[in-house]
C-alpha cells in the first residue's frame, strides 16, 4: 500500500523492550482474555436460560378462542424484553471489562515494579563491580527463590573470577620475576666486561658464554610458557596414543639416580606433542628433585590400564614434602622444600612451571592428576586418562574385497 518506506517504517516500530512492561502487558492481556471469555459464557447461558423461560412460560395462555393474537402478542413482548435485557447485560460487562483492563494495567505494573525491585537493585551492585573491586558480593537476603539462587550463583562466579584474577596477576608478577633474574644478569656481565680496560679475547668469551647461557634459560622459560599456554587453550589435533611407547621414548639414560619401568600398553586419544610434554616433565622432575648423587636415588615409572583408563604414574626418592604443600607444586613458579629453593643456584634447575604443564595438558585431554608426598621423601604422582572412544564398525558394503582364492 505504501511502498518501501511504509513498510520500513513498520519495522522500525518495536514494542516495549523493559521487561517491566512486557510483564504489565502480559498480566493484563491474561486479564482480559480471562474476563472475555467469562462475558461470553455469562452471555450464552443467559440467552439459553431466556429461550427455556419463554418455551416453558406458565402464563402463555393456551390455544383457544383469540388465543393466538394473545399468545403471538406475548411471545413478542418476551423476546423484545429478553434482547433488551442481553444488549444492556453485554454493554455493561463491556465497560466493566474496560475498566478492569485499566485497573489491571496499573495493578501489573505496580506487581512487576514490586518482583523486578531486587533484579534492579542487583543491577546496580553489578555496575559497581569492576576488576579492581571483585571482593564484593550482591549478598541477596530473602526467601530462598529463583532471584535469591541466580544472586548466589552470580556471587560463586565472581569469587571464581577473583581467584582467577589472583592467579593471573601471581604468574605475571612470577614470570617477570623470572624473566628478569636472566636479563640482569646477562646485562651484569656484559658491564663488568666493557668496564674492564684490560680484558683479553679469553675475558670476552668466558663472558659471552655466560650470556649465552643466560639466553639458553630464558629460552626453556619462554618455551615453557607457550607450552602452558598451548595446553590450557585445548588439544587442537586428537590421534590415538600409548603411553608406554611415549615413556620408552623418553626414559633417561644411565646418569642420575636409578630408573626402572614397567610400560604396559595404555591407549588414549590426545595431542602427541603435549603426551609426550607431560611425560618428560612428570620423569625429568623425578631426577631433578631426587637425592643427591652417590645416595641411592631411584626413580619408578609405570603405564597400564587402570578401570578402563589410561594411567601414568611416577615415584621417586627425594628430600621431604609437607603432604598439605603437595598442591602448591602445580602452582606456576611455586617450589617448596629447602632442597628446591637451594637448588636455584644449580644449572639443572627447571623453571618452575614443570609440574603446572602437567595439569594443564591433563585438564585439556580430560583427565586427572594425584599426587601424594611419600614418608620417607619424594613424590607419587599418577596421571590417568579416559578411555578413548571405541573404534567405527565398517559397515558390510564398506567391507574390502576378499581376493580371489588361488587355483
Amino acid at each position: 500500500m505504501g511502498g518501501p518506506k511504509s513498510l520500513r517504517g513498520l519495522r522500525g516500530i518495536r514494542g516495549p523492550q523493559s521487561i517491566r512492561w512486557r510483564l504489565t502487558l502480559l498480566y493484563s492481556g491474561l486479564f482480559v482474555v480471562a474476563g472475555a471469555v467469562l462475558l461470553a459464557l455469562t452471555y450464552a447461558l443467559m440467552s439459553e436460560h431466556g429461550e427455556q423461560a419463554l418455551v416453558t412460560r406458565p402464563d402463555v395462555p393456551p390455544a383457544g378462542a383469540g388465543a393466538p393474537a394473545v399468545q403471538g402478542y406475548v411471545r413478542e413482548q418476551l423476546v423484545a424484553q429478553r434482547s433488551d435485557q442481553l444488549h444492556q447485560l453485554f454493554v455493561e460487562s463491556g465497560v466493566a471489562l474496560g475498566v478492569m483492563a485499566l485497573a489491571s494495567l496499573v495493578l501489573g505494573w505496580l506487581v512487576a515494579g514490586r518482583v523486578l525491585a531486587p533484579l534492579r537493585s542487583m543491577t546496580g551492585a553489578v555496575r559497581r563491580i569492576s576488576a579492581d573491586a571483585l571482593h564484593r558480593r550482591l549478598a541477596v537476603a530473602g526467601p530462598d527463590d529463583e532471584l535469591k539462587d541466580l544472586a548466589d550463583t552470580f556471587d560463586d562466579l565472581l569469587a571464581r573470577l577473583e581467584d582467577a584474577f589472583e592467579a593471573q596477576r601471581r604468574f605475571v608478577a612470577n614470570a617477570s620475576h623470572e624473566l628478569r633474574t636472566p636479563l640482569t644478569l646477562q646485562q651484569a656481565v656484559i658491564d663488568v666486561a666493557l668496564a674492564d680496560p684490560g680484558a683479553d679475547a679469553d675475558t670476552l668469551r668466558a663472558a659471552c658464554l655466560r650470556v649465552r647461557v643466560a639466553g639458553q634459560e630464558q629460552e626453556r622459560l619462554i618455551e615453557a610458557l607457550l607450552t602452558l599456554a598451548c595446553s590450557q587453550r585445548g588439544v587442537p589435533e586428537r590421534e590415538f596414543v600409548d603411553l608406554s611407547v611415549v615413556a620408552a621414548e623418553l626414559l633417561p639414560d644411565g646418569r642420575g639416580p636409578r630408573v626402572s619401568a614397567e610400560l604396559s600398553p595404555a591407549a588414549l586419544v590426545g595431542d602427541q606433542q603435549l603426551i609426550g610434554r607431560l611425560v618428560n616433565n612428570l620423569v625429568e622432575n623425578a631426577v631433578r628433585h631426587n637425592v643427591p648423587s652417590g645416595e641411592g636415588g631411584w626413580v619408578s615409572v609405570w603405564t597400564g590400564v587402570v578401570d578402563g583408563w589410561a594411567s601414568l604414574r611416577v615415584v621417586n626418592s627425594g628430600p621431604v614434602v609437607p603432604g598439605d604443600q603437595v598442591g602448591v607444586l602445580f602452582e606456576p613458579f611455586r617450589r617448596v622444600g629447602a632442597e628446591r629453593v637451594r637448588a636455584r643456584g644449580r644449572a639443572r634447575e627447571g623453571s618452575g612451571l614443570g609440574l603446572s604443564i602437567v595439569a594443564a595438558i591433563a585438564a585439556a585431554h580430560g583427565g586427572v592428576v594425584e599426587a601424594r608426598a611419600r614418608g620417607e621423601g619424594g613424590l607419587w604422582v599418577e596421571v590417568v586418562f579416559p578411555p578413548p572412544p571405541p573404534l567405527p564398525v565398517p559397515s558390510l558394503g564398506a567391507a574390502a574385497p576378499r581376493p580371489p582364492l588361488s587355483a
